[in-house]
This record gives structure tokens, C-alpha cells and sequence, in this order.
């Protein structure tokens, strides 16, 4: 097994939460930045960060990193990388790049030349001067910093928060990273009861039933790497065996997912069969204003309708007042709101938010709102 330098990209927000998730794999920490955590693995940490991480973004090999102010820094720091360690002589790789506050700012003239020097380095160590590229991919992606080069290798290709199971889609989807981030980040565990009100396709809902049941996100997908010879194929075939086997399907989930919208509900009842779920989840075409707690203790979570989805302040206003008036009936439920609009807390009219972290939903930028309520008995010595 190679000593190898892994980088876990991330919605900006989420980056603690992403961290977590690799020390709980038994992976060691490097560096945590915005975006991005670094951990040290091998081959094996490619194969379960890919299968298990539920809020990163991508997993990146990283190849090297040096100082690249000119052209020819850029092409002999990148020649100088063992790039035929993990590129076949059939392989499809293309270059990607990324420039930021850097004397290099042309991207098309950095892609070209880590492509150049990529090729110029597999010549010789494949003695030949023609790649027909029509093996394996390998996305390779230059990313320029402040006159500093980090050359990397995509192990994921598609992104992870394609887990495979949306197969009916509406509106403005969350995607499923940060679906499982706002789960993540909230006393939600199994036993407990999860409402989310504004369920649309169903994200939030999937992805709280699958971190109840352990179901790995990446269980039902391929990945890039899995094409790389340099990866055996019995690694992939024993860790996706040892996910299916973790399953746990005694446990108590759950979950009730409504929407006003019944072309959603629809749609979030087949994506939930899709990933296995639908067990776990209530499905109720219904307003937030007909919400009733049949019990204490209740979390909601949600990404209700705002911005570019509604637009429209009355609408808004509305939908606070109706969960406002829900949560002065049931002080001991729990809300975490996700939203664009900075009228939110002036309008939900209840004491400040016990805490407010920044996300973003795509490129919009939004607010998560958690208003903490009382835990059960049984939970209070062990806080989430």
C-alpha cells in the first residue's frame, strides 16, 4: 500500500462536518481549509472515502505541490511528478484548471502545458510518442493559488452527491451533500421523529433514513478510480461487501416528509424506493399550515421554498407564521431551517436562533438556523 495524500473538496460550510466523517473512517487529518480537508491514507482510503464520506464534494489524489510563477515552473513541477504510477498508457486524462491570485492567470495556457508535461513524462516512461486514450479516466486538475501548484487526480469523476437514487427530480433540488450535512448538524438520530415540511424530491428525508441505517451513500454508484489499475478491484469488491453487510435495518427510523406539491411527493416516494428507504418514511401531500405534533421531542428540518424557488414576501411570511405558531404550541421540538432570505429571523418572531452557521445551497448563499429544543431524558448525558 502506497503512503498516499488524499483531498476531500466541500461546500464552504460544511468543512467541519466532512472533517469528522474521515477521523470517524480512521484517517488522519493534514490540513483542514476552506473547501478542502487533506488526510493521509493509501489505496484503501480512496476506495472508503469515496463509498462512506456522505457531505464531501470530490476525492482527490494529490500529486504534488511546488511554486510555479512562470510556464516553465508549471511544466518541469509537474513533469517531475510519478505520474505513470497511476496512469496507464491507455488512459483518458484530461486538465482542468483553476487560477487565484496567481501570475499565472491564463487557465487554457496551465491546462495545456500540465498537459504537455503529463504526456512529455509518460513518453518516456511508456517509450512511445502516441496515447490513444481509450482505457480508464483520470481527471487530472491544476489548481493555482498564489503562485502555488497542486496538481491532483479526480478519484470520484461524477460528484459524490450523485448517489444514484434520485430518478424522478422537481424543481430547484437541495443536493444530497448538503442534504446529509443539515442532518449531520442536528440532534436527529434514530428513534427520534424527523419532519421536514418542504420535503420536495425528498433529499433530506433519503438521506437521514440512510445515515439512521448506515447505509453507505456511495453503495450504488461507480467511481473513477475503479477503472485504475493501480486500485485492485478486490479492494472494491471487499469494502462494498463490508458496506452492505453494515447495514443495519433494525432501527427504529422515523421520518415523515410532506410537501403542498404532490408531483413532489410523487417523486420523493420513488427516489426513497430507490435508495432503499421507503420503509423508513412517511410520505403526506400536505401545507405546513395542517402540521400537527402527535408527540414531544419532534426535530423538523428543512429547506423550504425561497429566493429564486418563490419570490414572493407574502408567501414567505406565511410560512413563518404557520411554523412559528407550530413551535409555540411544541417548545420541545427542535428546528433547523435553511434559508436565503435575511428577513427570516425578524419574521419567525421567536428568541434569536441558538445558532446560525453560513452555507451555501448551490451558489446561493444561506443561513442555517438551529433552534435547539429540550432533549429526551434519555439523551441529555449524551449530547449530540
Amino acid at each position: 500500500m502506497k503512503k498516499l495524500e488524499l483531498i476531500a473538496t466541500a461546500t464552504f460550510g460544511v468543512e467541519a462536518v466532512v472533517k469528522r466523517e474521515i477521523e470517524e473512517l480512521g484517517y488522519e487529518i493534514i490540513k483542514s481549509e476552506d473547501a478542502k480537508i487533506t488526510f493521509g491514507g493509501d489505496e484503501e482510503a480512496i476506495v472508503k472515502s469515496n463509498l462512506w464520506l456522505r457531505c464531501a464534494d470530490r476525492i482527490l489524489l494529490k500529486m504534488g505541490e511546488f511554486e510555479a510563477r512562470t510556464f516553465e515552473d508549471l511544466f518541469q513541477g509537474t513533469k517531475a511528478l510519478p505520474w505513470e504510477e497511476w496512469i496507464t498508457e491507455d488512459g483518458k486524462f484530461t486538465v482542468n484548471g483553476s487560477s487565484v491570485k496567481s501570475d499565472l492567470f491564463s487557465i487554457s495556457d496551465c491546462q495545456s502545458i500540465v498537459k504537455k508535461a503529463i504526456v512529455e513524462r509518460l513518453k518516456q516512461h511508456y517509450k512511445t510518442d502516441w496515447f490513444k486514450e481509450t482505457g480508464a479516466e483520470f481527471p487530472v486538475k491544476v489548481t493555482l493559488l498564489k503562485d502555488r501548484a497542486t496538481l491532483t487526480i479526480d478519484t470520484s469523476g461524477v460528484g459524490l452527491h450523485k448517489r444514484g437514487y434520485r430518478v424522478v427530480d422537481v424543481k430547484a433540488p437541495i443536493k444530497e451533500t448538503l442534504g446529509a450535512a443539515l442532518v449531520k448538524l442536528s440532534f436527529f438520530k434514530a428513534g427520534r421523529l424527523l419532519v421536514d415540511p418542504f420535503c420536495g424530491s425528498g433529499t433530506i428525508a433519503i438521506e437521514a433514513a440512510m445515515i439512521a441505517k448506515n447505509i453507505a451513500p456511495g453503495l450504488s454508484r461507480k467511481f473513477a478510480a475503479e477503472g485504475w489499475p493501480a486500485i485492485p478491484k478486490e479492494l472494491w469488491q471487499r469494502s462494498r461487501k463490508e458496506a452492505f453487510e453494515s447495514i443495519d435495518n433494525e432501527k427504529e427510523v422515523r421520518i415523515i416528509a410532506s410537501d403542498i406539491s404532490k408531483r413532489a411527493i410523487e417523486a420523493a416516494r420513488e427516489n426513497a424506493e430507490e435508495a432503499g428507504v421507503l420503509d423508513c418514511i412517511e410520505f403526506i401531500t400536505m401545507p405546513v399550515k395542517d402540521l400537527v405534533a402527535k408527540e414531544e421531542f419532534g426535530i423538523i428540518i428543512c429547506n423550504p421554498p425561497y429566493g429564486e424557488r418563490i419570490g414572493e414576501r407574502a408567501d414567505l411570511d406565511e410560512i413563518y407564521r404557520d411554523l412559528g405558531g407550530f413551535f409555540k404550541l411544541n417548545p420541545t421540538w427542535s428546528l433547523y431551517f435553511l434559508t436565503s432570505d435575511k428577513e427570516f429571523e425578524k419574521q419567525f418572531k421567536r428568541t434569536p436562533a441558538d445558532r446560525r452557521r453560513k452555507l451555501y445551497n448551490g451558489r446561493i448563499e444561506a443561513t442555517y438556523y438551529q433552534y435547539m429544543g429540550e432533549k429526551p431524558k434519555n439523551e441529555q448525558k449524551n449530547p449530540s
